[in-house]
């Protein structure tokens, strides 16, 4: 089955570790952020694993992902913060799904929903503190005429909660974030000198819940990136397992379909962008760009064999890659696993694809394709042999 070519190993072991340790550095709820099927490590059975290990609160973007959870029978107390006009709201109200609002308009459908069902909504304010991407801004009378829109109407609604989103919580250098805070805190008084004082208050996101104060923290933390052992910003944070003490979650694998001698001067790939300058051994891996891989990785990366590197030789194609095992005869042989990140020390990591590729690990993990398939354990994978 093509489904054995390739798969990501998912190590619900290390999920729970991450939740645990992000529950010893806060005083606050946890709540984890599933959205885009858990960063591609599956929805419901991270979900499950953070619930277990002491999250007490799921997030999801899309309003789709929070009723994927409840049909599965999750029950925490769950919020859907990307959630426009025009969403289904009735059948959110009568799933219990809390949603975040940032408009007089969406607050008004959602109201109409809650009127429809006879069920008081439950919603978390989102305020824009310096992020300019979802919110209400406090400037054109927006942030105003919303409070006295919902002060007209908070005998109809439930105001559970109120929340910021950081745009460089990833550099603890900036004051950006102090600035946001205290932005912040300008709208939290407003609301209050509203009469209306919600029962959660959320502003960190990963970066901000592992470098900032536990002052700072609030009621609630959104642990995001961090859940799955990943660094919120190698560069400015460092190394997740080194800082912070997180375990890497996802390790990607995929078969070797052949082995072969290829002469020097041989040119590899699409468009013969890479020339061998000594005779040498190709592997080539089940694995290409539908799959997930960037088209644009560079031979910095490759994949790995018990901790020993097989740089990329090549442009990445659409279902395959070139890896150059060297030239001495090698002991890969078609049929073998090659771990592309993740596993074992030596070989690359989520990183070192990510800046080989020009982008972050959070692309990385979320754009593997549905077609890898994903298999889950509580232990550590050291092998190919879980299929």
């Amino acid at each position: 089955m093509s489904s054995n070519l390739r798969f990501v190993q998912i190590n619900l072991a290390a999920i729970a570790a991450n939740v645990k340790t992000i529950k010893h550095r806060t005083t606050a709820d946890v709540l984890a952020v599933v959205k885009a099927d858990a960063y591609g490590h599956g929805i419901i059975p991270v979900a499950r694993t953070a619930i277990q290990a002491g999250a007490s609160w799921l997030g999801t973007a899309l309003l789709e992902e929070a009723v994927q959870l409840r049909k599965a029978g999750i029950e925490v107390p769950t919020i859907a913060w990307l959630t426009p006009p025009g969403d289904d709201f009735e059948a959110a109200l009568k799933l219990n799904i809390d949603l975040s609002v940032s408009s007089i308009v969406q607050l008004s459908e959602i109201l109409d929903a809650g009127s429809k069902t006879g069920i008081k909504p439950r919603i978390h304010i989102e305020v824009d503190t310096g992020m300019r991407r979802g919110g209400i801004l406090n400037t054109y009378n927006d942030w105003s005429d919303f409070l006295l829109y919902l002060q007209s109407k908070q005998e109809h609604v439930h105001v559970v909660g109120l929340w910021t989103h950081f745009a460089r919580a990833d550099e603890p250098n900036t004051q950006c974030t102090q600035e946001q805070l205290n932005v912040f805190e300008q709208y939290s008084s407003e609301l209050q000198d509203a009469g209306l004082a919600p029962e959660f208050i959320h502003v960190c996101n990963s970066a901000a819940t592992l470098t900032r104060d536990v002052s700072d923290h609030k009621s609630i933390v959104r642990f995001g990136i961090g859940m799955y052992g990943l660094s919120p910003d190698r560069g400015m944070l460092g190394d997740a397992t080194d800082s912070f003490g997180l375990r890497p979650a996802m390790q990607l694998k995929a078969k070797v379909v052949q082995v072969k001698k290829v002469s020097k001067g041989s040119a590899v790939g699409y468009g013969g962008t890479q020339v061998l300058k000594e005779d040498t051994h190709l592997g080539v891996v089940m694995l290409g760009y539908s799959d997930g891989i960037p088209r644009h990785a560079t031979s910095a990366v490759g994949v790995s064999f018990n901790g020993v590197k097989a740089p990329l030789v090549g442009r990445v194609s659409m279902d395959q890659i070139s890896v150059d095992l060297g030239a001495a005869t090698p002991t890969v042989k078609a049929g073998d696993f090659a771990t592309v990140f993740g596993g074992v020390d030596g070989g690359y990591s989520i990183d070192d694809w990510a800046n080989a590729c020009k982008t972050i690990n959070y692309e990385l993990v979320t754009r593997i394709a549905r077609r890898v398939r994903r298999v889950y354990s509580e232990e550590e994978m050291d092998g190919a042999g879980v299929l």
